[in-house]
């Protein structure tokens, strides 16, 4: 038998260990690298720890990848394993299972860090960042479609130190998603009940608008306002669009501002907003700026909403982060699929 050529074995090493490097650098495939799933159990009505298991086993019998699962028990700990996990300077591929709360914190911990590459697969509530993928949303369920994907540089918001993956919004609309979550807790409320519960509050018995001082990179505006909103994603509060344009890989970030109307008007206007036709409402009602900085002031607490997780400050900051987020979805998905003018 016909024994190689010795600088054919020499080649093929040196080829292999080239595609090593290649993807620890830069995790494009799912080959030469670790797959963490990193699962919250207390995602949605029903727990998927089982399912998700099955996922990686499957994984690891059909491609022979390195899979392993983890759990997360409280609040910050997806954040926390991501982390670990991308300072290991190992390339990996995570998995954040759970709903926009999960995916949000494991990009924190990973977000920057060029051997490590993320994705989602939906077991929450709510999942509004996975509609900016259009009928390709369907297929992050399944772990077999997205082992192997192509990875795609995402941009992020920074609001005050936190990475937002798609909405930032502060006023009006924060206040209700945080009344939403507050309510969601008691036991008399279905998830309809809890969200109409926390309009009632907020519209009728605190009022719409607040005092701020907004400075939109050289422009200060002192008003009254209703929100003010920056938007790297389209989509927030269960299916809102109020930037249809919005771009995850553009490196624009667009920013809504409507200033304070009273309830009548706010709810006349609310479903042009919330479908994107913002261009129909008035103009000194609501206006759209890409502006790089966008700072909010106030006297008093300011909440904010990031992914569906709020925080409360009296000095809001947001900009383009310096970082980009590796995500890997099915080959051929786009995150901006229908994004247009309407």
């Amino acid at each position: 038998m016909t024994r190689p050529p010795r600088h054919f074995s020499l080649q093929f090493v040196s080829f292999r260990l080239y595609i090593t490097k290649r993807n620890e650098s830069l995790p494009e495939r799912g080959l030469f690298m670790r797959h963490i799933f990193i699962i919250n159990p207390h995602a949605g009505k029903k727990d998927q720890t089982g399912r998700i298991y099955e996922m990686a086993d499957r994984l690891r019998q059909r491609h022979g990848l390195d899979c392993q699962c983890l759990l997360t028990q409280r609040p910050g700990g997806a954040e926390e394993m991501a982390r670990r996990l991308a300072e290991s300077s190992e390339a990996v591929r995570i998995y954040a299972c759970g709903g926009d709360g999960t995916v949000s914190e494991a990009a924190n911990g990973m977000a920057g860090f060029p051997n490590a590459a993320m994705t989602c697969i939906p077991t929450g509530t709510g999942n509004d960042f996975l509609k900016n993928f259009g009928p390709d949303a369907a297929k992050f369920s399944d772990a077999e479609n997205l082992w192997d994907g192509d990875v795609l540089p995402l941009d992020l918001i920074d609001c005050n130190g936190r990475l937002c993956l798609t909405i930032a919004c502060s006023g009006i609309d924060a206040r209700v998603a945080e009344s939403v979550h507050e309510l969601g807790n008691s036991p008399l409320l279905s998830g309809r009940g809890s969200y109409l519960a926390a309009v009632a509050v907020n519209f009728l018995f605190r009022g719409i608008g607040q005092h701020w001082t907004v400075t939109l990179d050289d422009e200060v505006i002192e008003d009254d306002f209703a929100l003010v909103s920056m938007c790297n994603g389209r989509y927030y509060g269960g299916g809102s669009t109020p930037v249809p344009e919005a771009r995850m890989d553009d490196g624009i970030l667009n920013t809504v501002l409507v200033k304070n109307i009273s309830r009548l008007k706010f709810a006349g206007l609310f479903g042009a907003y919330s479908d994107g036709r913002y261009r129909s409402l008035p103009p000194e009602l609501i206006r759209v700026v890409t502006a790089r900085h966008v700072r909010i002031q106030s006297e008093s607490d300011i909440v904010t909403c990031l992914d569906g997780e709020s925080i409360h400050s009296r000095d809001v900051h947001l900009t383009l982060s310096d970082k980009k987020l590796n995500f890997f979805g099915p080959r051929g998905c786009d995150p901006n699929y229908g994004a247009g003018v309407k």
